[in-house]
């Protein structure tokens, strides 16, 4: 009886996201027709009503208002959320961040005493797939209109794509082995299975690929709101780290790095103009603050929820820039207790406009990943010369290192210091390089070798049965 309730309501839900392939109309987020521009609609809050598919498709700004609610929902839930997302909660689950709030869904990550039927989870996998199956939708829909033109057709799609590719490769990351989704088709969609990393590897590598042919580079003078050719390529230079493949991520980060230019000033690097930034995510009407700064400044002392590790705070060197202008601290009415918190984001905001936006790819991480690789490739001057330039930013002088394994520490070291506190790159570091035991086991005492995966939603196992196994530990 408990598995026909679930399946029900499972059933109810998925009938909702997938009606396109039953009834022919678009997912629920899709749209509202006008004559509004792409930045417009990014600004707007989402759409509500559904429109027949073949109607959407014949209209620019409605695929435009499609792909807004993507980002839309984006910001607003799951992974990619500073609300939900990577950025607070696989910073708990690390070594960067400690937790003082009470969601026992959020405690089971911070403590390493996850269950399979933690709702965080489940929220990240239903909305990701969501999202997915959105992107798939516009796929299909701007491949088979005839009203739209080529530029329109082209851009839509590689937009689409870089979405699909995005959250697959967050998905994998966090469940190891998913499900690769690139239909619209309901039943299909309910019974797959999934698929090894390395086939996970390679369909994002091809998705990216395409959506780097079809997008065009972001705007000197736009809010780079809009994945553009240079956060598909952003992304892919990422992959082809994670997958070891050091001269694609070399040359690809090389490509991005040739056309943008990091800033000078540490100061303005998480602002709305930054000239590093590849793609943010805009808050919703303006003004707002961007929920990273929401959920990391400290106001009052009770009633934080996350505060900086020590561990972290001891990794920056003296004279950092970045440990006194990315970090702040709070102290409690009593004088008693002093909390460090994130500050890259300083809840910058006028009357009529966010400064803020919440930065999803910047180019200091393109010159880590592009030192990483030439640390590989065994160009060690290149390592040096990259490494120096986000250090001499911080104000640092240049690295020492000149060994593969000192330069491979030494990268690794500006990783945690340049990039705390940002979509979960920390554990994605401990992981990928073997070190999240050596780590993270003084620090957790729950911390098992099998928490480099978490475990696939229990609700999601019940509904479809070809997901299993369960991840090992769970």
């Amino acid at each position: 009886m408990k598995q026909n309730t679930i399946y029900l309501k499972k059933f109810l839900k998925n009938f909702i996201i997938y009606r396109n392939s039953i009834i022919k109309l678009i997912p629920l987020f899709i749209v509202i027709i006008g004559t509004t521009s792409c930045s417009d609609f990014v600004e707007a809050e989402p759409p509500k009503n559904l429109l027949i598919s073949e109607t959407v498709f014949n209209d620019p700004a409605t695929v435009e208002s499609a792909l807004a609610n993507i980002y839309y929902n984006m910001r607003e839930q799951g992974m990619v959320s500073g609300r939900f997302g990577l950025t607070t909660l696989m910073g708990i689950y690390s070594d960067e961040l400690d937790y003082y709030g009470f969601d026992v869904n959020s405690a089971e990550l911070y403590n390493h005493n996850v269950t399979h039927s933690n709702t965080t989870l489940l929220g990240w996998w239903s909305n990701a797939y969501n999202l997915i199956y959105a992107a798939n939708d516009i796929i299909v829909g701007v491949e088979n209109t005839g009203s739209l033109n080529t530029v329109d057709k082209e851009r839509f799609k590689g937009q689409a794509l870089f979405v699909r590719a995005f959250m697959h490769s967050l998905l994998m990351t966090i469940y190891g082995d998913v499900p690769y989704i690139t239909t619209t088709n309901y039943l299909e969609n309910n019974s797959v299975a999934r698929l090894p990393v390395t086939i996970v590897f390679d369909n994002i590598i091809s998705d990216l690929t395409n959506a780097v042919s079809l997008l065009e580079n972001t705007s000197a003078t736009g809010e780079r709101v809009l994945p553009s050719r240079d956060a598909a390529l952003a992304l892919l230079s990422r992959i082809y780290l994670y997958v070891q493949n050091w001269e694609m991520a070399e040359s690809t980060a090389t490509e991005l790095i040739n056309m943008h230019s990091l800033g000078t000033d540490i100061n303005k690097v998480f602002l709305k103009e930054s000239s590093e930034t590849l793609w943010q995510l805009k808050p919703g009407v303006s003004p707002k603050n961007t929920h990273e700064a929401t959920q990391l400044i400290i106001k009052i002392i009770p009633g934080q929820q996350y505060a900086l590790t020590n561990s972290l705070l001891s990794a920056f060197e003296t004279g950092d820039l970045r440990k006194t202008s990315w970090t702040g601290s709070a102290t409690s009415t009593d004088g008693t207790i002093t909390l460090p918190f994130a500050h890259k984001y300083k809840a910058n905001y006028t009357e009529s406009k966010s400064l803020e936006y919440a930065i999803v790819f910047r180019l200091a991480e393109q010159y880590l990943i592009r030192a990483e690789a030439r640390t590989h490739l065994r160009d060690v001057p290149g390592a040096q010369q990259d490494l120096n330039a986000i250090r001499n930013r911080a104000g640092l002088p240049n690295t020492t290192a000149n060994s593969k394994n000192d330069l491979m520490d030494a990268v690794l070291q500006e990783r945690r210091v340049e990039l705390f506190a940002e979509q979960g790159h920390r554990w994605f570091d401990l992981k990928r390089t073997g070190n999240a035991g050596t780590f993270l086991s003084a620090v957790k005492p729950n911390w098992q070798a099998t928490h480099v995966l978490l475990p696939i939603p229990e609700a999601e196992l019940e509904v479809n049965p070809n997901l299993l196994p369960q991840n090992s530990g769970y």
